[in-house]
């Protein structure tokens, strides 16, 4: 589980977070920030609950289609499998063009799309070894990660500008004129980004057949992932806004991270802190290879594609005990993604997990009535008003995205595309084929998966 753990966390990067989404949350809401990730972090109280009932009934390598397919059904699941796969693999090279830029403190003119590249294929290196091996060494960066973290939580609770108050009570934002105070409108619009800052709990999942006493391990991991990451997230936000020294300069900062902390800490601790989320954004590269191998593993494993593709993608190497041939494959596409336009893997990426999350949703509910989660070790709390009012924030998130025109929409649209081709997919090849077989080392005690 305490290995389960830290590949999560490192996946779900509470750093990369911090110094990437956060800024953009501020830009939006200023110190009504602080009730935006507040309010997110309630949204992913209410999806951990979600995905640990759903993962401890069924602690499966395809995560999220594995178990939509053996609730809803073997069509809804393959949509998932469609989107899941395209998000994953994009989502690496979207994560890995950061690491030029924290590295740019010290090399100048470097090639973000060649870094990138490189970055990914030292992951897919890293991800061939034993999953104790990886657990180390994602343990060891995601401690190097949290360190910089408290650093930056140190530097603003130790020269503390305004009470906590005023960001309860009295949020501001930049105006043209100045503060001026941050409507209710535009804390929940910034809430939607919150929101995805603290994804990546669910992802425990994906381990679950390499995690001992998994049906009750893997709810567990998530809820304790999801509490560690709202803590490692909030908190420092919440000391930059109460410590920054000047708000008008931290909202109208070009880099506002680098600001504040050149302002609190100087040049030096800087440049110290840009390397160490260089660090962690290879780190969660890593850790998202290794959960993103497993589920095109389980592709191949449920008979998804051609037999001598699946017969390749199913290989587990004879001394680490991993998905090797899975592995290198999901490397080979992710580095090669790195050199696609990064606002078009915004586009492609932007709203398939809302989609996902909805499909949990459903399934957690269904799962309940027809019984096919029935053998699960942990059950929420309250249910249905988890899985209910999770439907209803992403709800008001797709509505966010549609008055996006600029990635909003067209991410949409490139959603429902992925949803019709891979439903094409099913009908027109797999059903003529004679159906989708799914398999996997969980499901002794599961009820049969609806058609």
């Amino acid at each position: 589980m305490l290995g389960a753990l830290l590949i999560v966390l490192s996946a779900t990067t509470p750093a990369s977070s911090v110094f990437i989404i956060a800024p953009g949350v501020i830009a939006q809401a200023g110190t009504g920030a602080f009730w935006s990730f507040a309010a997110a972090g309630v949204v992913g109280v209410f999806m951990a609950f979600v995905y640990a009932e759903l993962a401890s009934a069924y602690p499966l390598s395809g995560g999220e289609y594995a178990i939509v397919g053996r609730t809803l059904g073997r069509l809804p699941g393959f949509v998932v499998l469609g989107l899941i796969m395209i998000t994953q693999l994009l989502i690496l090279a979207v994560i890995a063009l950061g690491v030029g830029t924290y590295l740019g403190v010290l090399f100048d003119g470097l090639d973000g799309p060649v870094v990138a590249a490189g970055t990914v294929a030292a992951a897919t290196v890293v991800a061939i070894f034993d999953i104790k091996v990886n657990a180390v060494v994602t343990g060891i960066f995601l401690a190097i990660e949290m360190a910089a973290l408290v650093v930056l939580a140190a530097l603003g609770f130790l020269h503390v500008e305004r009470p906590v108050t005023d960001l309860i009570a009295h949020p501001v934002v930049a105006g043209d004129s100045g503060l001026t105070a941050a409507s209710a409108g535009l804390v929940a619009a910034a809430t939607a980004v919150a929101i995805f800052s603290y994804n990546g709990y669910g992802s425990a999942v994906y381990f679950g057949e390499e995690t001992h006493d998994a049906h009750r391990a893997i709810a567990r991991t998530v809820l304790w992932a999801l509490g560690i990451t709202v803590a490692a997230e909030l908190v420092p936000v919440t000391a930059v806004l109460l410590g920054a020294p000047d708000l008008n300069a931290l909202f109208g900062a070009d880099n506002m991270l680098d600001y504040f902390i050149t302002a609190r800490g100087g040049d030096t601790l800087n440049t110290v802190i840009s390397l160490a989320i260089a660090l962690a954004i290879l780190n969660a590269v890593i850790a998202i290879m290794l959960l993103t191998s497993r589920l095109v593993f389980s592709s191949g494993r449920d008979g998804t594609w051609t037999k001598p593709v699946d017969r390749a993608l199913t290989s587990v190497h004879p001394r680490f005990g991993t998905p090797w041939v899975a592995t290198v494959l999901t490397g080979v596409l992710s580095a090669a993604a790195c050199f696609l336009d990064e606002k078009f893997l915004l586009v492609v990426t932007g709203t398939s997990l809302v989609a996902v999350y909805a499909a949990l949703c459903l399934a957690v509910i269904a799962g309940r009535r027809n019984g096919t989660t029935a053998h699960a070790r942990y059950r929420m709390p309250w249910f249905p008003a988890a899985p209910v009012a999770a439907l209803a924030a992403l709800g008001y998130v797709i509505y966010q995205n549609a008055r996006d025109e600029e990635i909003g929409r067209p991410s949409l649209g490139v959603t429902a595309l992925v949803v019709a081709l891979s439903a094409a997919y099913f009908v027109l090849v797999l059903r003529r084929r004679g159906g989708w077989e799914l398999k996997g080392a969980a499901d002794d005690d599961a009820v049969s998966p609806p058609p």
